[in-house]
């Protein structure tokens, strides 16, 4: 039986690892060795019509986010804000309408990006969560269960925010801090291929990192059961 891949806790060196070179080589776990025959079927779905130029310009997209790139020793030297890496893969592919399904609580945000987006020549359909103003009890939630207990609540709704997204023909969506969970309904639900700018984090102003960050001190806790 095949072991489950645990990249995360692969200890061999960057330059030894057989995903980075050929010739390399891997742990027991590594994916790379027991999933082999898996290559070609995957390199088949990235030849499809419409993630074939994703999967180029993307990777285009990732190299033209450093400077000074020269053969030789190199040390890595990035030049790009991920605001601008978008604007710039979007151009790219030649879309010319975004979406933004955004959060209501980051509505100026928002406001913020389509200024930019728009600034850069693209036309932007935004949606917020609360779409729809469907009660929270539609979907069975008691009062104790609301943000606000005791008031009306109405609920985030990504499957309305992809819907309405889909039906506005955008070449790309962009999520703009959706909550956990509900930015997976939405990747479930939408027709277009998508991207995140941001996500949400209400305690580490949107930076999840920051926790992993300090694990070992602050977020100690988050190891504990």
């Amino acid at each position: 039986m095949t072991e489950v891949s645990d990249c995360a806790r692969c200890k061999i060196p960057a330059n030894e690892k057989i995903c980075f070179n050929h010739g390399g080589r891997g742990p027991s776990f590594c994916p790379t060795l027991s999933f082999a025959k898996l290559v070609p079927e995957v390199l088949a779905e990235y030849r499809r019509p419409e993630l074939e130029p994703m999967a180029r310009m993307a990777s285009i997209q990732e190299a033209e986010c450093y400077a000074n790139r020269a053969p030789g020793p190199y040390l890595l030297q990035p030049s790009k804000c991920r605001i601008q890496e978008t604007i710039e893969l979007a151009a790219k592919l030649g879309f010319k309408r975004l979406g933004l399904a955004f959060c209501a609580g980051l509505q100026s945000e928002a406001a913020m990006v389509a200024d930019i987006f728009e600034a850069q020549g693209f036309e932007v359909v935004s949606v917020a969560c609360k779409a729809g103003g469907v009660p929270k009890e539609a979907i069975g939630l008691r009062d104790d269960q609301k943000v606000r207990m005791g008031t009306p609540e109405t609920m985030c709704n990504p499957l309305m925010q992809a819907e309405i997204l889909n039906r506005s023909a955008v070449g790309l969506n962009v999520l703009l801090g959706l909550c956990v969970g509900h930015d997976a309904l939405f990747l479930k639900k939408a027709d277009a291929l998508c991207t995140v700018l941001a996500v949400k984090d209400r305690v580490t102003g949107h930076n999840p990192l920051a926790a992993l960050y300090t694990s070992h001190s602050y977020y100690y806790r988050l190891k504990r059961m």
